[in-house]
């Protein structure tokens, strides 16, 4: 399945437009992408998953992730228990229909009932840096 040729570098891009002054909060990254949005057409078992996501930031910032780089609460991540690590999804905020694409390169939540866990980035991009958390749809990309 093909996605957008923007997603070649999506992490610099995100990063660019995402660093902001000082902000409070916790939870893991995404990427706003606007109209590029492009869904692979795979029968993939987490394709369409809903759920409670919620943010990290401060403190965890600098600390390692699952797949041994280190957080930045600035770029467009995410955490996910089961998605593979360095694979793409697009997450969607069910209350005001935002969507960014993260890429998953943490594991979590450990908090029982959240599917995912957001960079503040991400959390800043959907509209849930304040609330903390929200009711998301997650659609994994698929990556020629």
């Amino acid at each position: 399945m093909m996605v957008c040729s923007f997603l070649s570098n999506p992490i610099s891009n995100a990063e660019a437009s995402a660093k902001h002054g000082g902000h409070r909060h916790h939870h893991k990254h995404s990427f706003h992408h606007g109209k590029h949005r492009h869904h692979s057409a795979s029968t993939h078992p987490y394709d369409d998953k809903s759920g409670m996501a919620s943010w990290y930031g401060h403190q965890f910032h600098g600390r390692k992730t699952a797949n041994g780089e280190r957080y930045d609460m600035y770029a467009m991540t995410a955490a996910h228990n089961t998605l593979p690590l360095s694979s793409y999804a697009e997450v969607t905020n069910l209350r005001n229909q935002r969507t960014v694409i993260v890429r998953i390169n943490d594991r979590g939540p450990f908090r029982s009932h959240r599917v995912m866990d957001l960079s503040y980035a991400a959390a800043k991009e959907l509209g849930i840096q304040q609330t903390g958390t929200a009711a998301i749809k997650i659609t994994p990309l698929a990556m020629n």
